[in-house]
């Protein structure tokens, strides 16, 4: 029989190449992402790790503008989930992208409050007296931001509208803004709207896409990644079933 010691000892030994085994494996990335995603890529992040659970997958979420500089500057993002098709494509010919930008969605716009019923509302409607501030995400960087903008002066009241903007560092920065009482009103992401913690207080009122470019949400996997499977796997995961559904309920519109 096997001493205690020797058993003990076979025993580490077993529990220590098991322990290789699966940091072998396990493969890492980062991916930067544009805030209207939050709860979108939340759930599909979930779903994925059902799928390759040993894959260690960070995501930060910010401003598509922001992002790209920092990408530039060598952030050590390896995904970058973009609002905006502009972003992808500029990194792209600067050599920092390893893949084509992908189209993964459209957004949309939508007017917004905690307080207010805005369900009826259309964008003139935010030139009343009882809208003090009314929230974009900035239109220097974050391409919700952009499209906000858009449609305002498609409505004619762009610069009329200047003394009550209340500017948003990315678009769920802007939803925070409303929701807090800093803004009594905005312009947000159809798919934070969508979300239970800002669906259940007001209401909100799709923007028609007529009144602005078409948000046009595109993804690349970067340099830095090149070699990085997992970021390959994320990618093409994104194309599944599973993934397509959670981007439509959240109101992203899909191939």
């Amino acid at each position: 029989m096997l001493s205690t010691k020797k058993l003990f000892n076979g025993l580490l030994i077993a529990l220590m190449i098991s322990t290789f085994s699966v940091t072998a494996q396990a493969q890492k990335m980062i991916i930067a992402a544009a805030s209207d995603l939050k709860f979108a890529l939340d759930e599909i992040h979930a779903e994925y790790l059902k799928t390759y659970p040993n894959d260690q997958v960070e995501v930060i979420y910010g401003s598509s503008g922001r992002f790209s500089q920092q990408i530039e500057n060598g952030a050590p993002f390896d995904l970058f989930f973009s609002a905006s098709m502009d972003y992808p494509k500029d990194l792209q010919q600067k050599g920092f992208a390893a893949t084509e930008p992908k189209l993964y969605a459209l957004g949309r716009i939508v007017i917004w409050s905690r307080r207010h019923d805005a369900s009826q509302m259309n964008l003139n409607d935010l030139m009343e007296r009882r809208y003090r501030r009314v929230a974009i995400a900035s239109p220097d960087h974050a391409p919700y931001g952009v499209r906000a903008m858009e449609a305002l002066q498609a409505a004619g009241i762009w610069d009329e509208i200047q003394p009550k903007i209340v500017i948003g560092e990315n678009i769920a920065h802007t939803a925070q803004l409303i929701e807090s009482g800093a803004a009594n009103i905005g312009i947000i992401a159809l798919a934070l709207a969508l979300n239970p913690q800002l669906s259940r207080h007001g209401g909100y009122s799709l923007i028609p896409e007529e009144m602005h470019q078409p948000l046009e949400q595109a993804y690349i996997v970067t340099q830095r990644a090149k070699d990085n499977p997992i970021a390959f796997r994320f990618a093409e995961f994104m194309e599944q079933p599973a993934a397509k559904q959670i981007m439509e309920k959240y109101g992203f519109v899909v191939n």
